[in-house]
């Protein structure tokens, strides 16, 4: 069977190319060798499952241990219903797990469960399981946060703490270390409690130690995956390039890595051609950012459904805003959870550059839809004869745009949406060839420049609102910076202004500023 980049379930070695995340593993064996309970909360599709499993594996080695790796994925609500239901489903869960294995321990557990009906009973078997197997046993459970009745497994975790305090006092026997795996850590599993129910939520698991793993992937363990390709593919690429480009767009989200080299080697790759030319890299971003999936539906899902993080999203994306990293603050901590927001220097970010133009691209398609646009942007005005982008012509459109359909409302609109409708004024001009990528540049102006690409030609363009003259040069001297970090002549500048300069709207000015002993020719648009 050829191997392949997987995106869906777990990576199996043998299958998929994987990343070498054996340091990863090794932290983790210290926890468990530590006697340590802990949970391993991350965003879905971030290689939790494929944690467990490598783990299993390698805790398996040690004839010690017996590891019990289930999951509450796809089981149904019944099990939840009530502590019989639950206790006895339990059980058969852990029968279907080792009978494959131990046809003897599989008919023991089957025997006990005849004369468990609570979750005392439970605890009485976990004491009576771990006597009898004489080993430190290991229970590992995925997808944790699937149950429909929290409240219930929180207290089936509360027997669990109970049992690992008597253990330690010398007064019981129970599992040498329990892993749990899913999107919430178990404090946020309140949400789904209801509020007159809150209160019972803050202690089963206070027993659980910090994982601090980092399981996202480095530019250098992504080499390690493109290691195991070239070897086994035979394709010739620059793995130092395109592993840091990956990490550069995915921040190491182990879904976004596996997607975009599988988009390169399915989708663009020429079958004849077992090469990677360095351009597939923007090729896979665009292809990705205009696909559907279920990371994206569930990132979207998660914005619209949470009017608060969805303000704070805007806050970040749109205005540039520095938010002070507290976890405390709950709308902070979900955006964290569901994988869109990320810790850096103690602020909060978007995780990655792929999400902050995928969620940039979903807010620009709402404002295009919401308004008037059509007339002013069809594609065939702004195609130059040679193919090229006419990114003048695309400004002084604008302009016009804003200065007809806008003219009452122009500050009031601009402050909340004007950059979103450049881009939704930009977006169906060059759909299909090209794609327009944000960069959010720091400073006190918070400048916006967009990375424009079509057909092969680059085209840089720094949105601003006009903060006053001093600012302004400065402005043209960063432009023109970033312009030779790209090796480019000439840039674009739209400047929001809301002063009233109605016979500079729709106008072109030119400005020039030498960035070494190179000159940089800056076109300036006024809306």
């Amino acid at each position: 069977m050829e191997k392949k980049f997987n995106v869906t379930g777990i990576c199996i070695p043998n299958k998929h190319y994987m990343v070498n995340t054996s340091n990863k593993i090794d932290k983790i064996v210290k926890l468990v060798k530590n006697e340590e309970y802990f949970i391993i909360n991350r965003p879905r599709q971030y290689g939790k499952t494929t944690t467990l499993f490598l783990l299993e594996k390698t805790l398996n080695k040690n004839e010690d241990c017996f590891v019990i790796f289930i999951s509450f994925e796809g089981i149904g609500d019944l099990i939840f219903e009530d502590e019989t239901k639950f206790s006895k489903g339990f059980l058969n869960i852990l029968k279907r797990t080792v009978e494959l294995e131990d046809l003897e321990l599989a008919a023991f557990i089957a025997k006990e469960k005849k004369t468990v009906e609570n979750l005392d009973d439970l605890s009485s078997f976990i004491t009576r399981l771990v006597k009898n197997l004489n080993k430190k046993v290991i229970l590992m459970i995925d997808e944790v946060d699937k149950s429909s009745n929290n409240q219930l497994f929180l207290s089936f975790l509360g027997m669990l703490r109970n049992k690992y305090l008597l253990r330690n006092m010398g007064k019981d026997y129970t599992f040498h270390s329990v892993i749990l795996a899913g999107v919430h850590d178990v404090k946020t599993l309140k949400v789904k409690i209801r509020p007159d129910e809150e209160h019972k939520y803050n202690s089963p698991w206070n027993i659980a130690s910090d994982f601090d793993v980092d399981m996202s992937f480095s530019s250098k363990e992504i080499v390690t995956m493109l290691d195991e390709y070239v070897e086994n593919k035979g394709v010739k690429l620059d793995k130092e390039y395109f592993s840091e480009r990956l990490y550069y767009y995915t921040s190491g989200y182990p879904f976004l890595v596996s997607k975009l080299c599988k988009i390169i080697d399915e989708k663009i790759m020429q079958e004849d051609r077992l090469v990677w030319d360095k351009d597939y890299m923007d090729l896979a971003v665009k292809e990705i950012l205009r696909e559907s999936n279920t990371n994206f539906d569930s990132v979207i899902k998660n914005i619209e459904n949470n009017s608060e993080l969805k303000k704070l999203v805007k806050k970040i994306i749109l205005d540039n805003d520095e938010v002070t990293y507290i976890s405390d603050n709950p709308v902070i901590n979900i955006g964290i959870i569901y994988g869109i927001f990320k810790n850096e220097n103690n602020k909060v970010k978007v995780n990655n550059r792929i999400y902050e133009q995928r969620i940039y691209n979903y807010m620009s398609s709402l404002i295009e839809t919401s308004v008037n646009i059509g007339y002013y942007n069809q594609k065939s005005a702004y195609i130059k004869e040679d193919g090229t982008l006419d990114i003048r012509r695309i400004l002084v459109k604008f302009s016009e745009f804003m200065k007809h359909e806008y003219s009452e409302k122009r500050e009031a609109f601009l402050e909340a949406d004007g950059r979103l409708l450049f881009l939704a004024f930009i977006s169906p001009i060059i759909n299909g060839t090209g794609f327009a990528f944000k960069e959010v540049q720091g400073g006190e102006e918070k400048r916006f420049d967009i990375v424009v690409t079509y057909n092969k030609e680059m085209y840089i363009l720094e949105l601003k609102r006009w903060n006053g003259q001093e600012y302004h040069q400065k402005g043209l001297v960063q432009l023109g910076e970033y312009l030779e970090q790209y090796g480019l002549d000439e840039g674009y500048l739209l400047i929001f202004d809301f002063r009233k300069l109605n016979n500079e709207l729709g106008k072109l000015k030119e400005a020039t500023v030498t960035i070494g002993n190179r000159k940089k020719n800056i076109v300036e648009a006024y809306c």
